[in-house]
C-alpha cells in the first residue's frame, strides 16, 4: 500500500508521548516517503485562553499550533529525520474536527496518541481516540507512551 499523506493529530495532553508518537511517524513516513500533516485541534474556550496567553488576539489556529510545545517538540524531531510536513490549527470538537481534516487532506493513515490506562480503561479508549477510530476515512493508528 502506497502511503502518501499521514495525519498527526495532537494536543497538548500528548507531551509526554511526543518521542513515541515522532518514532511511530518517522517509522512510516520515512520508508514511504508520505508528507505529515501535523494537526492540533484546540476547544473554543482553550483557544481563547491560547490567544490571550501568545498576546495575540488575532491569532489563527495555525499560528497558534505551531507555538504548542508538542507540536514544535514533534516538528523538530520531524526535521531531523526529513520528513515533510505541514502543521494545521483547529477550533472546535476534537474527534470531528480529525475526522474532517482527514477528509481534507485525503489521509492515508491518522495517528492519535493515548494514555495508560487502567485494566478495566483499557477495554475502551478515551472517547476522542475512540470516536476517530470509528468515524476516520482511514486506518486510524494509536499510539500510546512508551510503546516503541
Amino acid at each position: 500500500m502506497t502511503l502518501s499523506t499521514l495525519l498527526v493529530a495532537v494536543g497538548p495532553g500528548d507531551a509526554d508521548r511526543v518521542d513515541t508518537l515522532a518514532t511511530a511517524v518517522t517509522d512510516v513516513a520515512v520508508p514511504t516517503g508520505a508528507r505529515v500533516v501535523l494537526l492540533h485541534v484546540f476547544e473554543e474556550d482553550d483557544f481563547d485562553g491560547v490567544r490571550e496567553r501568545l498576546d495575540q488576539s488575532d491569532a489563527s489556529p495555525t499560528a497558534a499550533a505551531r507555538r504548542q510545545k508538542t507540536v514544535r517538540d514533534l516538528t523538530a524531531a520531524f526535521d531531523d529525520a526529513d520528513v515533510a510536513y505541514d502543521v494545521r490549527g483547529r477550533v472546535g470538537n476534537k474527534s470531528d474536527a480529525i475526522v474532517s481534516t482527514a477528509e481534507d487532506v485525503d489521509a492515508d493513515r491518522v495517528f492519535v496518541a493515548g494514555r495508560d490506562r487502567s485494566p478495566t480503561g483499557k477495554a475502551v479508549f478515551g472517547s476522542t481516540a475512540q470516536s476517530v477510530m470509528l468515524s476516520a476515512p482511514c486506518p486510524v493508528t494509536f499510539v500510546r507512551a512508551g510503546t516503541t
